[in-house]
């Protein structure tokens, strides 16, 4: 008998959820074949079969909480992981002909065999979906005649209608679900009421016109996925001038800590990526020393991760700033919620034509608007609009990033 344990969950997590098991008991399970899924409070972590076997024994059933060492359940090792092949029954020796071979017994009629009927009653019961075999026959040998046929059509039309079945319970339930919150949702609902509790948050919105990062994408789009093998987003380009403000207004970079306030030398920054499970923010670890492509292809990286469920621990903490992108579900202005212990977020949202004045000139531009809510403890509001003024002016004049202005 081998057991199956729950691994080490990671840095500072202690315990996990069984989700969902894969294989029941009693089933024949191949090495390294996944057999059961746990979630901690920030990833999904699956279990594998340490050999051939058989799952045996299930001891931490969907729901229950474990920790790490804790015996999930029990495998035999060694088992066939598949049913053996049955050997070829042997052939029978054929008994010798006798003299005379003993007739067979006519089999006895079944009870549910149906009624000998006349040609006409079996075309008046083809016609209407009449079942014979019910109908009881007054001919010869229980013959079932035409009358019999037409007697039970009577029958059948004077019959009362049933009553109404009384209405299901399940009803009800189509009304509503109660589905337990996974452990990931516990943890995103708990910490981000904790951001509301704890910071003195506030948010200061501006408007960026996108035409100038929207042209240069459509005129090198193709060249830069035909050098660095993949597509040139907007993110990029924010990630790259969130890093230029928080440069020139470090508060946003900073966290408080008990009394003191820690201010980061570093840019690490999160990226917002909605996931069937909930909304993770995968860390971009220093972002500052990465160009435009290196940025596009670290956030494809860990936009797949988190779909697929693949995100470690490692890459979901010690962000520095987050930046969160509603526009792609459709929205058009948020209040994003703070990721403590960060201090700032940015709330990137949908491109919509807008009227706009340019030089006296009423002209249509593609606008987006842009919020910025930030921990009011470290950051003053000439900070915030500072900084989100800087970042307006870095995309509706890409060039500033190439020339670190």
């Amino acid at each position: 008998m081998a057991d199956i344990m729950t691994p080490a969950l990671g840095e500072s997590v202690t315990e996990a959820t069984v989700a969902r098991w894969t294989k029941k008991a009693g089933d024949a399970v191949r090495k390294d074949e996944i057999l059961v899924e746990l979630e901690t409070d920030k990833v999904s972590l699956e279990v594998a079969a340490p050999a051939d076997g058989v799952l045996s024994e299930i001891l931490a059933g969907e729901g229950d909480t474990v920790e790490p060492g804790t015996v999930l359940g029990k495998m035999s090792e060694g088992a066939a992981a598949a049913p053996a092949k049955a050997e070829a029954p042997k052939a029978e020796a054929k008994p010798e002909p006798t003299a005379e071979a003993p007739k067979a017994e006519a089999p006895a009629p079944k009870a549910d065999a149906p009624k000998p009927a006349a040609p006409s009653a079996q075309r008046i019961a083809t016609e209407n979906s009449l079942d014979l075999s019910k109908v009881g026959g007054s001919g010869k040998d229980g013959r079932v005649t035409k009358g019999d046929a037409i007697a039970a059509l009577e029958a059948r039309a004077n019959a009362p209608a049933p009553a109404a079945a009384p209405a299901a319970p399940r009803e009800l339930h189509e009304r509503e679900e109660r589905v337990r919150m996974t452990r990931l949702r516990q943890t995103i609902a708990r910490r981000l009421k904790e951001a509301q509790n704890n910071a003195a948050m506030l948010t200061t919105f501006n408007e960026v016109d996108m035409s100038a990062v929207m042209a240069l994408r459509t005129e090198y789009k193709d060249v830069f996925e035909k050098r660095h093998g993949v597509r040139l987003g907007f993110m990029s380009f924010f990630v790259k001038a969130c890093i230029a403000a928080l440069k020139q207004v470090p508060d946003v970079n900073a966290e408080i800590d008990g009394q003191d306030i820690i201010y980061k030398n570093h840019y690490d920054i999160g990226v917002a990526v909605g996931t069937e499970k909930g909304l993770v923010v995968p860390v971009i670890r220093d972002a500052d020393e990465m160009s435009l492509a290196g940025v596009e292809k670290a956030i494809g990286a860990m936009g797949k991760k988190a779909r697929d469920g693949q995100l470690a621990l490692d890459d979901l903490q010690g962000g520095t700033f987050t930046i969160s992108n509603g526009g792609v579900y459709g929205s058009l202005m948020s209040t994003p919620i703070l990721n403590a212990p960060q201090s700032g977020i940015l709330g990137m949202h949908k491109i919509q034509e807008r009227p706009m004045v340019v030089k006296g000139q009423v002209v249509v531009r593609p606008m987006m608007y842009l919020a910025l809510s930030y921990d009011h403890r470290v950051v003053d509001g000439q900070g915030a609009v500072t900084f989100l003024v800087k970042v307006k002016d870095a995309i509706e004049d890409p060039q500033r990033l190439l020339l670190d202005l």
